[in-house]
């Protein structure tokens, strides 16, 4: 069990660097006790920025084309008398659902053992190593993949100003070099920058929340109530690829799935910082028991506005349009609002940027932790005289160049291809997390221990871990099925769509057998003990107003 934190911090806090290529830990005490405002929060709490991001500013288009809106008969097998929302809603209300009860078991165990590493150290403790070596290198795929997802959302951002009067190329270099930028500069400089970034989309989106339901209403310069107008035309469900009946309105329901499952990625990524957070045993639970919060009013919220202002046929949604923008901006647009459309698109191009500067130093502080744990090799564990994992850096940012691919195929599509396999990657960090915890729950059956006393407990499990883990495998076994359809052959989408799915077995067999070669921890050998939290000093308060509020929310 590596004794190093995941996250070294470029500052001095929690390393010190002796050369420049070894660092030395810090206890936790110490670790905790520096970690501050803003990178505390910023690390702390992604819970927040992670549900604002282009999954949900740009990818709820495409869901709302290829699946539908809201209300209406669903799929007129039982035909009742009342309309109910189906499609868009019932996409990211079930995947919600999922996210829900994923968090469930993660808040759990980092709240009772809040080690470094959060969940990829707890699949060793509780799994296996050759678990933990999957799940790492799974959470440090999935990051590498979303990298270049979102610089080629910025271009596709971008393109709404500009019509492709200048190469997509263009953009992608001006937000790589800003990525890049402040990834180099250290933690401090990445934690300054995160905290308003992510303040400034939760302003963002709230704002809009509450305008759509003014636009709703009739507000706008045109005075137009919409109310559910687009409920009955063009109507709640789209015939997938202009399948007829039931069948097609499945098909346009189910194709949202993984689209929805992409704007909910990253919620989990709060359990990484969990070694480093302050009052653990406090804090966790508050972050976990909140989030049913942040995803009925970001995601939950978000579609139900869209589905009121936007139709499903308008021609600037999906991935596929040359036009392409949010659903925010378009609705924005057609109430006849002035300017505003442009402000908005700009605020969405930064939460792309901050969220590629989030998944490069993640990425990167992933890989370092996984070469520290002796599970990737020990160059890329090299560090700075400042602590800055300079090769893992370096190594994470190349990929930031997939990017490119969008300047011949178009950002567009290169967005949707990153954005499936971050989808399908993400979900398996999800099934990780719920195999995982029902080890967890299963070695505190045996040893005895009462889970009322933890930190935080919930009465759902282990149903709600046996659900995560039965719905992502389902969701990811039949993701792709459009190229199974006559006619729909893709191999791009069945690649985009399978391989992070296989590669996950791939991992985890080739580990256990020629890696590792270590059987399953025995449940009466279970380590509960090491790293448990202990709240032994005192938290900073709040500075200021925004802090006060941040730390609310």
């Amino acid at each position: 069990m590596a004794t190093h934190p995941l996250f070294p911090d470029e500052e001095g806090v929690g390393y010190t660097s002796e050369t420049s290529t070894q660092a030395t830990p810090y206890s936790h005490d110490q670790v905790r006790s520096q970690w501050r405002h803003p990178f505390f929060f910023a690390n702390t709490v992604p819970s927040i920025g992670g549900a604002i991001g282009t999954g949900l500013f740009l990818g709820t288009g495409n869901a709302l084309k290829t699946g539908g809106l809201l209300g209406a008969h669903l799929w007129h097998i039982t035909r009742p008398k009342i309309d109910i929302p189906s499609s868009l809603l019932i996409g990211y209300t079930i995947v919600g659902t999922i996210c829900y009860a994923m968090m469930l078991c993660l808040g759990e165990m980092i709240s009772y053992l809040p080690i470094p590493g959060g969940h990829i150290k707890l699949a060793e403790r509780f799994v296996n190593p050759a678990f933990s070596f999957t799940v790492g290198w799974n959470y440090w795929y999935n990051g590498i993949i979303t990298l270049p997802a979102e610089l080629s959302a910025s271009a596709v951002l971008i393109d709404y100003w500009e019509h492709r009067k200048i190469n997509d190329a263009a953009w992608i270099s001006v937000c790589l070099v800003v990525v890049i930028l402040i990834n180099t500069l250290g933690a401090g400089a990445y934690g300054e920058t995160e905290f308003f970034f992510v303040s400034f989309k939760v302003i963002t989106i709230v704002g809009l929340l509450i305008l759509g339901v003014i636009l709703d209403l009739g507000g706008g310069p045109n005075h137009d109530r919409i109310g559910f107008r687009y409920w009955k035309d063009p109507g709640p469900f789209v015939q997938f690829n202009g399948i007829g009946g039931a069948k097609g309105r499945f098909l346009g329901w189910w194709s949202v799935m993984s689209q929805a499952a992409f704007s909910y990625i990253g919620t989990e990524i709060v359990g990484m910082a969990a070694g480093e957070a302050q009052n653990p045993r406090q804090n966790l639970p508050k972050a976990i028991k909140r989030i049913y919060i942040r995803i009925l009013l970001f995601y939950i919220g978000g579609a139900w506005i869209i589905g009121w202002l936007v139709p499903s046929n308008d021609k600037h949604l999906g991935l596929t349009s040359d036009a392409a923008s949010s659903p925010f901006v378009i609705a924005i647009s057609r109430a006849g609002i002035k300017g505003l459309p442009s402000v908005i698109n700009a605020a969405i191009v930064t939460s792309s940027w901050s969220a590629a500067s989030s998944d490069l130093y993640i990425t990167s502080r992933t890989l370092y932790g996984l070469a520290i744990s002796g599970n990737a090799p020990q160059v890329f564990a090299r560090t700075s005289k400042f602590g800055l994992p300079y090769v893992a850096v370096t190594f994470c940012g190349l990929f930031c160049s997939l990017a490119y691919m969008g300047v011949k195929s178009g950002s567009l599509k290169v967005f949707g291809w990153f954005s499936n396999m971050t989808s399908i990657a993400g979900l398996m960090t999800w099934f990780g997390i719920a195999v995982t915890y029902v080890r967890f729950y299963a070695g505190m059956k045996a040893q005895g221990y009462d889970r009322s006393k933890l930190p935080f407990s919930s009465p759902l499990q282990p149903y709600a871990a046996w659900y995560v883990i039965i719905s992502t495998v389902v969701i990811c076994f039949f993701s792709g099925f459009k190229v199974f359809l006559k006619g729909g052959w893709d191999r791009a989408d069945f690649i985009t769509h399978y391989l992070p799915f296989a590669l996950f077995p791939i991992f985890y067999f080739g580990a256990r057998y020629f890696l590792y070669k270590t059987p399953m921890v025995d449940v009466a050998d279970m380590d509960f003990l090491t790293g448990q939290s202990q709240d032994s000093y005192d938290e900073s308060p709040p500075r200021n107003s925004l802090e006060k509020f941040w730390a609310r929310l």
